[in-house]
């Protein structure tokens, strides 16, 4: 049976360079997948492209590019990716610069178009998925809506010979879906392959997260050389049967506990997993241990792809100004508290127009609200106060002005609140908040161009 090996390179935008370039040196594989895109990922880029026509692609696509093109180009490894983000033509020609500067003549790099739906969204009315109301009734400026595409365009640049592939917004398992559907040629209605493939894709997207990066929990869930974690490739046969496993001798782990969280991961409903290609069933889908860091992975259905597709929004949504600054030594937790009730009365006093607050106590109460002593001192409330606290006031604004007097206030604790504070910090900035609707998939157009070195 026809196997294709797959590796995932990286898992979001600022990921390590290395393991990829070790999946290209050493995996043995066919074609390497960078998955680099988040929900506010591309409307941060979109944002960036505003100010710079010209930019708009991820921040590190000439540098993974500069890491790996010539080995992929060398050893006949084709890259898929999303690194395109608001500017995929412009991403095609960046790669192609960097190509032609390696000497890599004739390499063929399509870049795939139509994810940007901005006029039609702000053209219509649609509602959001989060909240009532719906896009129009958004109160900031919008400046971005992409849709989820699915393997199609990728396919095609395929077909047509293209050595990379760089997309703006698709579904993250398309990525590596649209590879397997090109090779075995799968039909893109036969729902229960396309389940199995996005079973596959769903693995991969995350890179380290399948070989023990953020599954490793000490004394719970331990994890060795996780410095120099290795990315996971799959080994993927035209039934879409699968072993997930990495480069020998690279750090992490590839096991049954890691992967069955990888599966599970941002999953509402095992049996309606909604993608651009086919709803997808994970209930049946079994993992064997199948040797050393080597995961066999079976089973997966599907059915019918919506008729829609998911759009992420982003839109401008008022201001945030943030203050922190740090305590140490005996009495530390007494002078943070003393320092937030300080703030807080000036924050009243100076008649700062917020319409929303945040007092924090970094180590205390931030992640779990309404935290107490007791709570922070276990069941009798006996642990002795921490020796070193770090406060975080944060506000919404209507104006930049208001938030820069949030960060101020705090900043002004360094000769006018308790003793010892020190490495105050403050900022002020605009809200790119992130919305989702959905879009006729009929009314997304697709294209594919293509940039030869």
């Amino acid at each position: 049976m026809k196997t294709i090996r797959i590796g995932s390179g990286a898992g979001y935008s600022g990921d390590r360079i290395e393991p990829a370039l070790e999946l290209a040196e050493h995996g043995d594989i066919q074609y390497l997948g960078f998955e680099c895109l988040a929900e506010r990922t591309i409307a941060l880029a979109q944002h960036a492209r505003l100010n710079e026509p010209g930019g708009g692609y991820d921040p590190l696509l000439t540098a993974r590019m500069e890491a790996v093109l010539a080995v992929c180009a060398g050893r006949g490894i084709r890259i898929v990716t999303n690194m395109g983000a608001a500017n995929p033509l412009g991403a095609a020609r960046e790669i192609a610069r960097i190509a032609r500067r390696r000497g890599l003549a004739g390499l063929r790099i399509a870049a795939v178009t139509g994810d940007d739906v901005l006029q039609q969204v702000t053209a219509g009315d649609f509602a959001l998925l989060e909240r009532p109301g719906t896009v129009a009734s958004l109160t900031g400026p919008v400046i971005s809506a992409n849709a989820y595409l699915g393997v199609e365009p990728i396919v095609e640049a395929l077909r047509g010979d293209a050595d990379v592939v760089v997309t703006g917004r698709v579904a993250d398992p398309a990525l590596f879906m649209a590879p397997l559907v090109h090779e075995f040629g799968w039909p893109l209605d036969d729902w229960d392959i396309l389940g199995k493939g996005t079973v596959v894709g769903h693995l991969l997207e995350c890179a380290g997260q399948i070989t023990g990066g953020y599954f490793a929990d000490p004394g719970y869930k331990d994890v060795a050389g996780l410095a120099r974690l290795g990315f996971p490739l799959a080994e993927v046969r035209s039934d879409g049967s699968a072993t997930v496993t990495k480069v020998a001798g690279s750090g992490g782990m590839v096991s049954l506990r890691t992967c069955k969280e990888q599966l599970l991961y941002e999953l509402h409903d095992p049996t309606r997993y909604f993608q651009p290609d086919v709803v997808a069933d994970f209930s049946g889908v079994r993992l064997e241990q199948d040797g050393f860091d080597r995961v066999a992975v079976s089973g997966g259905s599907g059915t019918a792809r919506p008729e829609t597709l998911k759009v992420s929004v982003g839109y401008f949504d008022s201001f945030m100004g943030e203050g922190q600054i740090s305590y140490a030594g005996a009495g530390a937790l007494a002078r943070g508290k003393l320092a937030l009730e300080i703030v807080r009365d000036r924050l009243k006093l100076t008649g700062v127009q917020a319409s929303e607050l945040r007092f924090e106590i970094i180590g205390v109460d931030a992640l779990h609200r309404g935290g107490s002593d007791a709570s922070y001192g276990g069941p009798r409330g006996d642990r002795p106060d921490p020796l070193e606290i770090r406060i975080r006031v944060a506000g919404r604004t209507e104006t930049i002005a208001e938030a820069v007097r949030i960060g101020n206030e705090v900043e002004t604790l360094y000769t006018n609140g308790p003793a010892g504070g020190g490495g105050a910090w403050k900022s002020a900035r605009q809200v790119l908040a992130v919305v989702s609707t959905l879009i006729p998939r009929v009314q997304i157009r697709t294209a594919v161009s293509y940039e030869v070195a």
